[in-house]
């Protein structure tokens, strides 16, 4: 097999540092190895790890195996430190306090390093400050890469291999992540599969890895004083993503998606890229399956709503009415790939969920909660003075009279002013534990997809559920998904923000490319999922919502599953797309539901939506938006002004 341009780079970068591997070894020499083999290493890795032991200058050398052995040591250091203690109403859950200055995704400073600005954005118009993606020219990344020099001082690098996805599936990829944070090996043995036969799959196959660097920017003598005991460095944090080079380099912040680089980083951004060059997806994008008790036949969905949007509620969603039993296969990231028959196959590649605490309980979601009582790690959450954890939806199941403290090391007390926990507060727990994990969430082919779900939160307008006409028009609509601002990254507040297919954060290249991409997969043999939208959050007059939600939303979705078996007399053609028949919706035992209001297109609101579409589109994508999707967004302008009545929706 040739070998790709990045490839190439990367073995010419390395062999410029060590030509032959006892050269590697010598140079080695004065840092110690901790634990593991160096010499058991791939000769790609022993290079790659002796480049940056020679920048970072750690004080050891901490090789990786995934074993419990492994935490359990890891997780008494943490404790003697103070940055961990154990939560002793439960078996073997932790939690952690950051610093305050470190609690989030921090997009501001999360960046793709292309040669050409226009691999990695879009030409957006004159004047317009582009939000789908941030570019770094190499010359600018240099400068932040400086920065790791000697930051390892006096800590232990850690050298994690790791897979996305089952180990050796040809729908998964390897990863080596070199980390100077125990607190990121205790996270990606739980977020990812930590193990030693991924020393050995690498040796049997092609070798290539996605290189994941970390620090925390802070070599001892610490300089900046540490809060929480948790080392970052704020000021200088740089996330910065090398796709030619398949390389991630993360410095000065410890939390989530920022260090725990197998997440974001690498499964959508990098990921995206590979996806592109390799002709299959990398999506913000849960995956379940729906078996229909009266026939037995299971249906596998996949669905992209932004995040803190009812992802992960959906992925474990308990069903409000006997017909369905669901399973989950994985609640934010599906690789997805086509057969040689052309039937569309994903995998989690992900081992655990690192979900929003904020909200979730045992009536939004008792799956999450039993999934996380054990072996799980909570960072930012509120205490109870009994060793329970504590967040807000957690009031009814909680002693009143219990002491809190929050998760800032205060007291607490209900009704105060401020939160227990931050509203950004993370659930770290492995997959495997929950209660409806999917017998085959580890099968290497994967299962079959036979729709995309996309949505948001949208307050007005936009109805509970509707499908699209065809492929280019389902396109479309993921293209312009909206929802309001969530906790999860530095952004607050409750404003409509663009988040296009859900994945506006986490764009690995020019947006315009990545919808080209979505569109070249229509053609044969390809059998292409249906694609839906839905809206859980519409809101009445008064500012309730619509629609109860949770364990309910599987009644919109055995109409979506109807839908692709094919059962064309539950729906009606409107001008957004396909809407439910009056009545095909299973709305017993729910008491009183204004459908009409609830499936209402008021003329004002769709009129406006559009256009705002089409000028986002225009200002923030340009020239590389696909002909095709401008097309679709014209004729569904032209439906709307013709075919919508008064504004009242009738």
């Amino acid at each position: 097999m040739s070998k790709t341009r990045h490839q190439e780079e990367i073995e010419e970068e390395e062999n410029l540092f060590y030509e032959v591997h006892e050269v590697v070894v010598r140079k080695l020499g004065h840092v110690p190895i901790a634990k593991g083999d160096f010499h058991y290493l791939p000769k790609k890795v022993q290079r790659y790890v002796a480049k940056w032991v020679q920048i970072c200058k750690p004080r050891a050398i901490y090789i990786c195996d995934g074993s419990q052995d492994e935490a359990t040591e890891v997780i008494h250091k943490l404790e003697e430190r103070g940055m961990l203690h154990k939560l002793k109403k439960y078996q073997d859950n932790y939690i952690v306090r950051t610093d305050p200055a470190d609690v989030a995704r921090v997009e501001s400073k999360t960046w793709m390093c292309t040669e050409q600005k226009y691999d990695t954005v879009p030409h957006v118009q004159p004047g317009v400050v582009g939000i789908l993606g941030k570019w770094i020219s190499p010359d600018e990344a240099a400068e932040h890469l400086e920065n790791y020099d000697g930051c390892m001082a006096g800590r232990m690098l850690y050298v994690i291999p790791f897979s996305m996805g089952p180990i050796g599936s040809p729908l998964s990829k390897i990863g080596v992540e070199l980390t100077d944070s125990n607190y990121v090996l205790l996270c990606m043995r739980v977020m990812a599969r930590v193990s030693n036969d991924v020393w050995h799959f690498l040796r049997e196959g092609d070798g290539e890895f996605v290189r994941c660097l970390h620090s925390m920017g802070c070599p001892r003598p610490v300089q900046r004083k540490t809060i929480n005991h948790w080392p970052c460095n704020p000021e200088k944090v740089f996330i910065g993503h090398f796709p030619d080079k398949r390389e991630i380099c993360s410095f000065g912040s410890g939390y989530g998606g920022n260090s725990i680089l197998g997440k974001k980083c690498f499964a959508l951004r990098i990921a995206g890229c590979i996806a592109r060059d390799e002709g299959w997806l990398a999506e913000h994008m849960l995956i379940m399956g729906l078996t229909n008790e009266k026939t037995g036949k299971e249906t596998f969905l996949a669905a992209a709503f932004p995040s803190a949007c009812g992802k992960t509620n959906m992925a474990m969603l308990t069903p409000s009415i006997p017909d369905y039993t669901v399973r989950c296969v994985g609640d934010d990231i599906a690789w997805m790939r086509f057969d040689k028959d052309g039937v569309l196959h994903g995998i989690n590649p992900e081992a655990g969920f690192f979900g929003v605490c904020p909200g979730t309980n045992m009536k939004t979601n008792p799956n999450a909660m039993l999934t996380c009582m054990k072996n799980s790690i909570f960072t930012n959450v509120a205490e109870t003075a009994d060793g329970g954890f504590f967040w807000e939806g957690l009031e009814d199941e909680t002693d009143p009279h219990v002491t809190i403290t929050d998760w800032l090391g205060n007291n607490w007390r209900r009704g105060q002013p401020g939160k227990a926990a931050h509203p950004n507060s993370r659930f770290t727990c492995p997959a495997g534990q929950c209660p409806i994990i999917h017998p085959k969430w580890e099968d290497k082919k994967g299962v079959p997809i036979s729709a995309f779900i996309f949505g948001g939160r949208r307050p007005t307008g936009v109805p509970l559920v509707y499908e699209a006409f065809s492929w280019r028009h389902g396109v479309m609509i993921g293209a312009t998904v909206k929802s309001e601002a969530t906790a999860a990254a530095e952004f607050a507040g409750k404003s409509i923000m663009h988040d296009p297919m859900a994945m506006r954060p986490f764009l690995g290249y020019n947006f315009g490319k990545y919808l080209d991409h979505w569109l070249s997969l229509e053609k044969p043999p390809h059998k292409l999922p249906k694609i839906f939208h839905v809206n859980w959050f519409r809101v009445d007059e008064e500012g309730q919502f619509m629609w109860p939600g949770f364990g309910d939303n599987v009644r919109v979705l055995d109409w979506i599953i109807r839908r692709c078996e094919g059962d064309d007399s539950i729906a009606i053609k409107s001008p957004i797309g396909y809407l439910p028949k009056k009545g095909s919706i299973n709305m017993d035992g729910l008491g009183k539901i204004n459908w009409e209001e609830l499936f209402s297109l008021p003329k004002h609101y769709w009129t406006s939506d559009i256009e705002e579409n089409i000028r986002f589109l225009d200002l923030q994508v340009g020239e590389d938006l696909p002909q095709a999707i401008r097309d679709e967004l014209a004729v569904q302008k032209k439906r709307i002004e013709e075919e919508l009545f008064a504004d009242d929706g009738k």
